[in-house]
This record gives structure tokens, C-alpha cells and sequence, in this order.
């Protein structure tokens, strides 16, 4: 039984031990702050830039610059890892470091779990065409991608002209997408899709043309969700390509039609809408009048003829050869029978 127990215990030892991981490399120490730090990378859109929220931990590289990372603290499934390092004083506030904003920094992306043994032997420097050591095959996947990114980069700078870019973008947006799926990593094809479709990038209208009607879109998705189902991965681009596609439907309909012909019939219902008014508006002023004159006498109805004239007291006295004080009389008798208050409001019921 004390044998059984015995191996049990060796058998539990064995598979903690076999899920811790090893990260190791080294930096250059008169180059950089001898600080390296561990990140993982939940977003894929925030693969560039330093965000102290994605990092794990950090260490501090020895004299001669090596520096290792162990721990069984990572994931059984594979994530985005990053390594950087960097110049930037993280307790100067002005710095902005940690703020996505160290200029002087390089960084290492790759795939990782919770097993991998993975060594980086040539720093920092030259990490394109670095051999990565590890017992993961899907480590350097993201690095193979950078190399060709590269090879891209030449080909653009090779003449520099409207027609060469227009051939270029074509050629190294089917180059990249399709090397991506050779790498049978759809985490590598993230990567690929990320810069394809930023929308700062060249090849971001050529992105949503392809979208349309390029299935590629709808297979990617597939192979997320069957290799990371219910990730932030999977779930991140499901709502891009959501969205991407909504703003294309969206644009297309606005595009087919002709906004002419909206444009010229809003103006004729316009002008027939204001002829409506001004004849809706002499109709009611006319009906006013007449139900107005209708409550004052004869004398009433003169008086208001003339003070709508803008005619003094005196003149409508003369004007009809009664005294002032009749007058006044009969002015406040319209005002109370018309519900005004003046001659501005009386004015203002006529002729509104």
C-alpha cells in the first residue's frame, strides 16, 4: 500500500511539475533597463503599445543579461504572449510609460500554454529571423508572419507609385491571408486579420471589399470557435466582422440610391406646404376678423377700422364727430369684447 501512495504522490509530483513553464533569453544590458516584462494578450487589437493591465510579472535580467520566467500561473489553452522590454521609467508620470506610449521598447510576440519550455537566444534585436527554441510548434508563428511583413515592406519601397501600391496591396493582402492559414493557427490568422483590417492601414478598403463575398471570413470563425470556444478571441471577431459587415450593407444601400430625386421632391413638398400656410393663414385671419366684427356694434366696428389705421383718440374723434371721451368709451368696449389689452395686442389679432 506505502509502494501505491508512494508512486501516486511521484505521479502528482511529475504532472506539477510538467505544467510549470519556462520562459528564458537574454537582453542586451547596455542597451536596455535590465526589467523584462510578461504580458498576455486578451485583445487583439492592443497587440502594439505597453498596457500594464495585460502584464503578468516581470524579472530582472542578471549582469551577463539572461533572464527566465517560470511559474504554473499561464493557461492549458493557448494564449497570445508578449515579452518586452524597455528605456522608459514607469514612476516618471511624464514618461507615459505603461500608457502605450514608450517609443523606446521592442517586444517579442508568441503562442503560449501552460507547459512550454521556449527560449529566445538573440535578444531583442533581431527577433524576425530569431530560432526560437521550444517544445511548442505554434511558438513562432507570429515572428514567421513579421518576416514576411518585411518581405513586404521591400516590395512597396522597391518604386513608389499609385499603380505599384494599388498591385501591391492585392498581391500581399491574398499573400498574407493565405500564409496564415497555412500556419494552422487561427490565433496567427488573428494576428494577420488584425492588420489587414486596421483601419489606419492601406489595405483596410481592400479588407472591406473582400469581405463581401470571401468566405475566408466565415471559416476563420469556424476554426476559432471549434480551437477556442466561448474566448475573448473568438468572441472579438465575431463582433468585428459583425459590425465591418453592417457598416458595407449600410454604405452599399446609401451608394445605390439616387439622392436627386429625394432632394427635389422634398422641395416641391416644401413649397406646396408653405402655399398651404399662407393660404391657411388669410383663411383664419379673414374668419377672425369677420367673428370678431360680429360682437361690436356699428360705432364699435368704425372705431376699430380707424384704430387699426393707427389713429389717435382725437383723429377717430373727428373722424366719426363724437367727443374724445366717447371715443375712449368705445375703444375699451372692444378690448373687452376682443380679450386684449392694447392697441399693440389688437394689431397683433388682425394681422398675425
Amino acid at each position: 500500500m506505502r509502494i501505491y501512495k508512494f508512486f501516486i504522490i511521484l505521479f502528482l509530483f511529475g504532472q506539477l511539475s510538467f505544467a510549470q513553464h519556462v520562459f528564458d533569453g537574454f537582453i542586451d544590458n547596455d542597451r536596455w533597463h535590465n526589467d523584462v516584462y510578461l504580458s498576455i494578450i486578451e485583445d487583439y487589437r492592443t497587440i502594439d503599445g505597453i498596457n500594464d493591465e495585460q502584464i503578468i510579472t516581470k524579472v530582472s535580467a542578471d549582469s551577463s543579461g539572461y533572464f527566465r520566467f517560470e511559474g504554473d500561473q499561464l493557461e492549458s489553452q493557448q494564449k497570445i504572449y508578449k515579452l518586452h522590454v524597455d528605456n522608459c521609467n514607469s514612476y516618471n508620470q511624464s514618461s507615459n510609460h505603461f500608457d502605450g506610449h514608450c517609443e523606446d521598447s521592442r517586444a517579442i510576440l508568441f503562442i503560449a500554454k501552460n507547459k512550454d519550455t521556449i527560449s529566445f537566444p538573440l535578444s531583442f534585436e533581431a527577433q524576425m529571423f530569431c530560432d526560437i527554441e521550444s517544445n511548442n510548434p505554434k511558438t513562432s508563428a507570429f515572428i514567421r508572419i513579421d518576416s514576411i511583413k518585411e518581405q513586404m515592406k521591400l516590395s512597396y519601397a522597391e518604386f513608389r507609385s499609385k499603380a505599384n501600391r494599388k498591385l501591391n496591396n492585392k498581391k500581399w493582402f491574398k499573400t498574407l491571408q493565405q500564409f496564415g492559414e497555412q500556419l494552422d493557427e487561427p490565433l496567427a490568422e488573428l494576428y494577420i486579420f488584425a492588420f489587414l483590417s486596421d483601419r489606419g492601414n492601406p489595405f483596410h478598403d481592400y479588407y472591406l471589399e473582400d469581405l463581401k463575398d470571401n468566405s475566408y471570413y466565415d471559416k476563420l470563425l469556424k476554426r476559432l470557435e471549434d480551437n477556442y470556444p466561448n474566448s475573448n478571441y473568438s468572441n472579438q471577431y465575431k463582433s468585428e466582422i459583425t459590425s465591418d459587415r453592417f457598416i458595407i450593407t449600410k454604405t452599399t444601400e446609401k451608394s445605390s440610391f439616387n439622392w436627386i430625386y429625394l432632394v427635389l421632391g422634398l422641395l416641391l413638398v416644401s413649397i406646396a406646404l408653405n402655399i398651404w400656410l399662407v393660404w391657411k393663414s388669410k383663411q383664419k385671419q379673414h374668419r377672425q376678423y369677420s367673428e370678431a366684427k360680429e360682437q361690436l356694434t356699428k360705432q364699435e366696428q368704425n372705431v376699430l377700422e380707424l384704430l387699426l389705421q393707427n389713429k389717435s383718440n382725437k383723429a377717430i374723434a373727428e373722424s366719426l364727430f363724437v367727443s374724445v371721451s366717447t371715443v375712449k368709451t368705445h375703444v375699451n368696449n372692444v378690448y373687452k369684447k376682443l380679450n386684449v389689452n392694447s392697441r399693440d395686442e389688437l394689431k397683433s389679432l388682425f394681422n398675425s
